[in-house]
C-alpha cells in the first residue's frame, strides 16, 4: 500500500476511534419510569414496555379478571395481584436488551402465552458497530475513487 493511500485512509481511522470511544450524545440520563401494566386474560396492555440503560423501572401492575402475576426475566422480580388491587415491582435496569415478562399464575387454557416484552436501551454497542461499518464502507469508497489503483501512476 502506498504512503498516499495510507495518508488518504488516516481520517478514517481517527473518525473510527472517535466512534469507538466517545459518549453517545443521545444517551439519557437515568430516571424513575413508572408503568402500569393491565393483566387480563391472556395478554398484558402494554405487550411491549421500552425505558434506557440504568432507570428506575416501577411497574404497576394490575389485573382485570382473574388472579394473574408478573415475572420479569433476568431481573428476578415476580409479584401476585388479584382483581381491583394493584401491586409494584420496582428494578433498576442495568442491563440492555429484550427481556421477557410473563404470567406467573396459571390463569386459564391459554395462559402460556401470556407474555410481554422489555425492551432496554440504548443498545450502544449495535449503534457503534453500524457506525464503524459506514465509516469503513466510506473509507473503502474514497481510496477506490480517489486513489489509482497501484502499479498504475
Amino acid at each position: 500500500m502506498t504512503r498516499a493511500r495510507l495518508m488518504s485512509l488516516l481520517p478514517f481511522a481517527a473518525l473510527a476511534a472517535l466512534a469507538s470511544l466517545a459518549p453517545l450524545p443521545f444517551s439519557p440520563r437515568p430516571t424513575t419510569r413508572e408503568l402500569t401494566v393491565v393483566a387480563r386474560q391472556f395478554a398484558f396492555e402494554p405487550p411491549v414496555l421500552h425505558v434506557n440503560r440504568g432507570d428506575r423501572v416501577r411497574l404497576i401492575v394490575r389485573a382485570a379478571d382473574v388472579v394473574h402475576g408478573i415475572h420479569v426475566d433476568g431481573y428476578a422480580r415476580e409479584v401476585r395481584v388479584a382483581p381491583g388491587i394493584s401491586q409494584h415491582v420496582e428494578f433498576v435496569a442495568n442491563r440492555t436488551g429484550k427481556f421477557r415478562y410473563r404470567c406467573s399464575v396459571t390463569c386459564g387454557t391459554l395462559h402460556p402465552f401470556m407474555t410481554g416484552e422489555l425492551i432496554v436501551s440504548p443498545n450502544s454497542g449495535f449503534v457503534r458497530a453500524v457506525a464503524l461499518v459506514l465509516i469503513a464502507l466510506a473509507a473503502t469508497l474514497v481510496s477506490l475513487r480517489q486513489l489509482p489503483p497501484e502499479g498504475q501512476g
